[in-house]
């Protein structure tokens, strides 16, 4: 994801200091009451709508990539991964490059049918777009919004620090905000899920390459 936009916020947002409970709202009815033109998508993200277009080609790879290696490790069993749907959390939305859930996970989705309650959520994965703004996001804003909603595992695959990063975040302190552990290795270096049902899976150059820029 690349691009930041707040102006649709404009018409619906007053100018003076709002409570959050009352900015949760404002921001969840823009949010539901937009219309994004083809290939746009739009989140919610420490008190921001944040308006993305799709990724270009090397983000689709590496997203697709792990997509299809976390079907083979957990095929035939009762999770799955999934794009390209919401992940809400008391009015904040997401959507994850990859996430896993549940196969059959319609008990877990929101009452208004909008998208997956977090905390059926066990794993979020995001592959970095370059751009100061996407880089933040997906760096420090979603982290901190995924250890809020107790997000278990978060993976961020970051083409633009050094030649390649994996870091994988776990142990969710949703108080302050943070993951107890985290390990962040090169791309050529192999990282393990440490738990849930992706425990063991292996991130390593199949899915990223070995440097940035490899095909």
């Amino acid at each position: 994801m690349t691009a930041l936009a707040h102006e649709t916020l404009e018409a619906v947002m007053p100018r003076v200091a709002t409570p959050p409970s009352d900015l949760d709202d404002v921001l969840w009815q823009a949010w539901k009451a937009m219309e994004l033109p083809e290939g746009y998508r739009a989140e919610i993200v420490e008190g921001f709508i944040e308006v993305s277009p799709t990724g270009r080609y090397s983000h689709g790879r590496i997203t697709n990539r792990l997509r299809r290696a976390l079907d083979k490790l957990l095929d035939g069993g009762q999770f799955a991964a999934h794009q390209d749907m919401n992940v809400i959390h008391k009015r904040k939305v997401w959507i994850p490059d990859v996430f896993i859930t549940l196969e059959d996970a319609e008990e877990h989705v929101t009452e208004d049918g909008l998208g997956i309650d977090a905390s059926a959520v066990e794993l979020i994965a995001e592959v970095v777009s370059p751009g100061k703004e996407s880089l933040d996001r997906d760096r420090e804003r979603k982290r901190r919004a995924y250890a809020r909603a107790g997000i278990p595992v978060y993976v961020i695959i970051d083409d633009y620090d050094g030649h390649g990063t994996v870091s994988v975040l776990s142990g969710p302190v949703p108080g302050e905000a943070r993951y107890a552990s985290e390990v962040r290795m090169p791309y050529g270096t192999e990282v393990i899920v440490p738990e849930g049902p992706a425990k063991g899976f292996v991130i390593g150059e199949a899915i990223t390459g070995a440097l940035r820029g490899d095909s």
